[in-house]
């Protein structure tokens, strides 16, 4: 079974791109939350529609990437694009800070009281 994006012409690949093998942005990992703006429009690129209707709601890049059947680093450079345009937005997932994802001081030290009672 081949994996998807491996089957397609790479001038179908280049033609999509524009002929970039890259994003002039880091702006998408394959966690980021991508929304759409507007609605397509008509002559718009079928991928980039694709795209639109995707992300109705938010939907990671790695999602997009998947029901389109199209590389990452592809659908990346896609997504740039739209986002230039002003027809998608971009969000990260927020990560948690360190300081939240440890327990409350207090707390360690009622555990630690308790064990040396034991």
């Amino acid at each position: 079974m081949s994996r998807p994006g491996r089957d397609d012409s790479p001038d179908r690949l280049y033609t999509l791109t524009g002929g970039r093998s890259r994003s002039d942005t880091g702006t998408f990992d394959l966690v980021t939350l991508v929304v759409a703006e507007c609605d397509p429009t008509p002559g718009m690129q079928s991928e980039h529609a694709a795209i639109l209707r995707l992300c109705q709601r938010p939907t990671a890049v790695v999602e997009v990437a998947a029901e389109l059947a199209l590389p990452g680093s592809i659908v990346r450079i896609m997504l740039a694009d739209l986002l230039d345009t002003g027809r998608i937005s971009a969000r990260h997932p927020r990560t948690a800070r360190a300081a939240d994802r440890l327990p409350d001081p207090t707390i360690l030290e009622q555990v630690l009281v308790g064990l040396r009672n034991l």
